[in-house]
């Protein structure tokens, strides 16, 4: 790799450019005029203003006409240097724009605008030639399916039916948002796909701009323990000895509060040093929620929602892709979804940005009776892997515990409040006395002969159906 690329060198460029001008086809999408010496730069933007008028690039006579330069072909070129002159205009560009992304970059943190400086420089540093061809797609069918398993595919919620509408869960790389009016439960659905990940071994962490991390640390012990939230602090050697018990097969789990109007450059920082610190390898991150971050690449007023959501959306996705792993985070539903049972996209709060830009989106549907009934509906208003768009599914909610489970794994029991037939018999035979036999009587039922048992035993049948139906009318 060349250190230093004089006029000379750029000069060598344009005249292997101009010799073979599928060259300059090959480089175009990071072909800057600017990068080149002050006497060459004429040439090159002529070179680049000719090739898109014309779809030509124009010849020497052309050149040395126009700009003044002469500008000679190369004789005798090789394949081996058309390697040559890729790598190294490669190397120059990125050089280039990197020195001239550290100028602005003084110019910025002299008026105290420190975001935009990092998008700068990452942009610099990531100039590089289109090398890679993509996917062959018929040449090995088979493993290409197994690659896509094996590295971002699919990821179990923990509800299997919502897997199923999904064909499989949730991928690595992709941005999924629950969207609810207030006290529709974001944070519950957040906690609860936290734990069901935990339990399925997976390591994450739990982002809060609203909630203390105590709070949210305290629910998902409800959750993971199976123990009313209003119990908690009653029995705290149970909660503890389960949650220890619970750590043995577990992955693990932080849970960290960040002020509202953070930035995904927080969020990258703390993974960053929670990797360092800990060695500690994330699957998942729950971030609760959107609407209280703010953008990185542009400096936005946070009451342009959509533009504000739109630069957090795309950011947000970014991150899951460059660490890898599952992505979930809320949003806000606006004041028009409050009394609808149908949700569409015009409903999310500040606008359609952010369900462009997520792969999955999900609105949540329930009402003050559905969670006293034990009941929370899914509505899938985006999914981008699966045909699952405008469907709903139904999860079981448990008030006690905040635990959100499948309905046909959850225990039907603890989400009704309605005592069976069976229960109110028992209940009204511990308690009254009308009827009641008492010891002496009932020794002489059991010495009795079978026909005389039989004989006293329809009579008490028949006063207790007596009173049932007096307490019918």
């Amino acid at each position: 790799m060349l250190k230093e690329f004089n006029a000379d060198v750029q000069e060598l460029f344009l005249r292997m450019m101009i010799t073979n001008a599928e060259l300059f086809v090959r480089i175009t999408n990071i072909f800057n005029s600017e990068n080149f010496d002050r006497r060459l730069r004429p040439v090159a933007e002529f070179m680049i203003e000719h090739s898109n008028k014309y779809k030509l690039l124009p010849d020497v006579t052309q050149i040395k006409a126009t700009t003044g330069v002469v500008i000679e072909p190369v004789e005798d070129l090789q394949p081996e240097h058309y390697e040559w002159f890729l790598t190294e205009f490669e190397n120059f560009t990125r050089r280039q724009e990197l020195e001239r992304a550290i100028m602005k970059s003084a110019d910025l943190l002299e008026k105290g605008e420190y975001d935009p400086v990092e998008k700068l420089i990452k942009d610099a540093v990531q100039i590089s030639l289109q090398r890679d061809m993509g996917t062959d797609y018929f040449a090995d069918p088979r493993a290409r399916l197994i690659h896509l398993k094996s590295s971002n595919g699919q990821n179990s919620t923990g509800w299997p039916v919502l897997d199923q509408k999904l064909y499989g869960g949730f991928n690595k790389g992709e941005l999924q948002i629950f969207a609810g009016t207030s006290g529709s439960g974001k944070s519950l659905f957040m906690q609860n796909l936290s734990v069901n990940w935990i339990l399925q071994g997976m390591s994450g962490v739990y982002i809060t701009l609203e909630l203390s991390e105590e709070l949210s640390a305290m629910r998902i012990d409800s959750m993971l323990t199976d123990t009313k939230t209003k119990e908690i602090f009653k029995d705290l050697d149970n909660v503890e000895m389960k949650v220890k018990m619970k750590q043995k097969t577990a992955g693990n789990l932080r849970i960290k509060y960040m002020p509202a109007q953070s930035t995904v450059n927080d969020l990258r920082a703390y993974c960053k040093e929670l990797q360092i610190q800990t060695g500690m390898k994330l699957d998942f991150m729950c971030v609760d929620y959107l609407d209280l971050l703010m953008p990185v690449s542009a400096k936005v007023s946070p009451s342009d929602l959509f533009v504000k959501d739109k630069y957090v959306s795309e950011e947000l996705r970014n991150l899951a892709k460059e660490l890898n792993i599952i992505f979930v985070t809320a949003s806000q539903l606006n004041r028009s979804a409050v009394e609808e049972i149908e949700f569409d996209h015009s409903m999310i709060s500040g606008g359609i940005s952010k369900i462009n830009t997520a792969d999955n989106v999900f609105g949540i549907f329930t009402s003050r009776s559905m969670r006293e009934r034990g009941q929370y509906q899914i509505q899938l208003m985006k999914t981008r892997s699966s045909s699952g768009v405008g469907q709903k599914i139904e999860l079981a909610f448990d008030n006690e515990t905040l635990r959100i489970s499948d309905p046909g794994t959850a225990d039907t029991a603890t989400h009704s409040y309605q005592p069976s037939g069976k229960q109110l018999l028992d209940k009204f035979k511990a308690t009254s006395q009308v009827g009641a036999v008492d010891s002496a009587v009932q020794e002489q039922l059991d010495n009795a002969e079978p026909l005389t048992r039989k004989t006293d035993a329809d009579v008490q049948s028949v006063k207790l159906k007596s009173l049932l139906n007096s307490l019918k009318k």
